[in-house]
């Protein structure tokens, strides 16, 4: 086993987030501990350690949990106004250390710094936009049938929140969930991707402060870095009513299965298979801009990246080459060096995905028309791809999570619904069209039936202050802002009597 005994030059500045060279990777009751297997976060430019990370072990998840779930009693108690004044002081922490977090997450995860870095500032907005809700969990007052009789609506705390997430967003989905499960008056239980542990434990570590600094339980906001074994505890686990899982439709319905079990409630954010449709009236520069980024960005890994292409057959050719054009100008390489565009895939593992997916698309007919192959290299880095297939190829239907851009043509708006409508996933979707009818018909019941309906925008980039999530094999689940807040809380509808008769007891002698 490699002992660390201090960080390459390069790596020095994880120091001022309290990240060393090995990392305990349990946050247990204002303590960091660790008792399971000793892993390695990798730099996927290179395939080189970062540091090492001690996983959570089974006793390591029991301790913590007990403390949150006593933590909880104090935090329900706090007014949601205050509660958000303490989201408010997360959002400053993690501001003063905005750079280096982003830097971290490029670094561990792959994707470019502006793009790490946005993610970071994603989180800071998300407590922005906590703090304001803090002062409106509003119930509502029901107008009773009954004499001296009202009726009301009211929102309490569910108690301890799990939030599962995934590598291709370690900083975001976090936010989406725990600022607001906070300021709903919940406790987080958090386990990050087992490949991304360290931004994990420097997200943490700032929490931490916060709550020490204000004299509440550390426990408030719990935190494990492992595997699937802590995930199926927090799955399993009847004491946390509400689990929060991004990652994989596959893993996503175990997750579902398992909770359903205990009649646990799930919130489900899984894959995507996103289409970008091109009408013959659309801006085509403004709709190729569009699709670089939303087909290259993050490697393709983003949950709403622009996977298939819908160009109408009467400006496909002038579409395909601008697009052809434009990818000539992609620039692969270190996600930390200005100028990259295109870094790596997370894994080993995802390169030999790209690899194998590729194969399976030119046996089903498919044309590559540029990329198609890895980049010879020390990291995970492949060429952005673009491929001309058919609509009905069984390997449209799948999400390969790559930069990969299957170009289909359609004929009629109709006939592009209907293939944009026909994968098992439904989250991200968009129309480039200066028609306000087929606008509204897009957007309309006989339109995309997917969670994000976009207009002349990419299918990614998703503002926070919308409900975040998709239909179908996507998982159905809502997160960030809308009224996404109520899944984190409990409705009990309350009948108050301020006279002194029963209506429906009247005649009725009691004695």
């Amino acid at each position: 086993m490699m002992i660390y005994i201090s960080f390459a030059k390069e790596y020095e500045f994880l120091t001022e987030i309290g990240i060393e060279p090995r990392n305990s990777g349990s946050f247990v009751n204002g303590s960091w501990k660790g008792s399971g297997s000793v892993v390695s976060s990798v730099n996927p430019a290179n395939n080189k350690p970062i540091a090492e990370v001690v996983e959570a072990s089974s006793q390591d998840y029991e301790e913590g949990i007990q403390a949150c779930i006593e933590a909880s009693k104090i935090w329900m108690k706090l007014p949601a106004p205050k509660r958000g004044e303490i989201v408010r002081q997360i959002g400053d922490a993690l501001r003063a250390k905005l750079e280096y977090l982003g830097r971290l997450l490029s670094l561990e995860m792959g994707k470019i710094l502006p793009e790490g870095i946005g993610e970071v500032q994603e989180v800071i907005d998300m407590c922005d936009f906590a703090v304001g809700l803090s002062r409106q969990l509003n119930g509502s007052v029901i107008p009773s049938e009954r004499p001296n009789h009202m009726m009301l609506e009211m929102w309490n705390p569910l108690g301890v929140v799990g939030v599962i997430t995934a590598f291709n967003f370690p900083c975001a989905v976090l936010g989406w969930n725990a600022c607001i499960a906070l300021v709903c008056g919940n406790c987080v239980v958090w386990k990050g991707a087992p490949t991304t542990p360290l931004i994990t434990i420097a997200m943490t570590k700032l929490v931490g402060e916060v709550l020490e600094k204000n004299k509440l339980p550390a426990a408030i906001f719990t935190s494990f870095c492992g595997g699937a074994e802590i995930g199926q505890a927090i799955a399993k686990d009847t004491r946390i009513p509400l689990v929060s899982f991004t990652g994989s439709s596959k893993v996503g319905l175990m997750v579902q299965q398992t909770v359903s079990q205990r009649f646990g409630k799930c919130l489900l954010e899984l894959s995507g298979n996103n289409a970008l449709i091109i009408m013959d009236d659309a801006d085509i520069k403004l709709a190729v801009r569009s699709i670089l980024f939303a087909a290259v960005g993050t490697a393709g890994q983003r949950c709403t990246t622009c996977r298939r292409l819908l160009v109408h057959e009467t400006v496909y050719d002038s579409v395909v080459d601008q697009l052809l054009e434009a990818y000539k100008q992609v620039k692969i390489g270190d996600p930390l060096e200005k100028g990259t565009l295109l870094g790596p895939l997370h894994t080993r593992a995802s390169r030999e995905n790209f690899e194998k997916g590729i194969k399976v698309i030119k046996s089903q007919g498919g044309k590559i028309l540029t990329g198609g192959s890895i980049v010879e290299s020390e990291g995970n880095f492949v060429q952005a791809t673009i491929v001309e297939i058919s609509p009905s190829a069984d390997v449209v239907k799948e999400e390969l999570f790559g930069p990969v851009l299957y170009v289909l043509k359609f004929k009629t708006f109709e006939e592009a619904v209907q293939i944009n409508n026909s994968v098992p996933q439904g989250l991200s979707s968009s129309i480039f069209t200066r028609s306000p009818e087929v606008i509204f018909k897009w957007i309309g019941p006989q339109g995309s039936d997917c969670g994000i309906v976009n207009v002349n925008i990419p299918t990614n980039g998703a503002e926070i202050g919308g409900a975040f999530g998709g239909e179908k094999g996507t998982g159905g689940g809502r997160e960030a802002g809308s009224d996404s807040w109520k899944q984190y809380m409990r409705r009990s509808t309350c009948t108050i009597n301020y006279g002194s008769e029963l209506p429906l007891a009247q005649g009725i002698n009691f004695g």
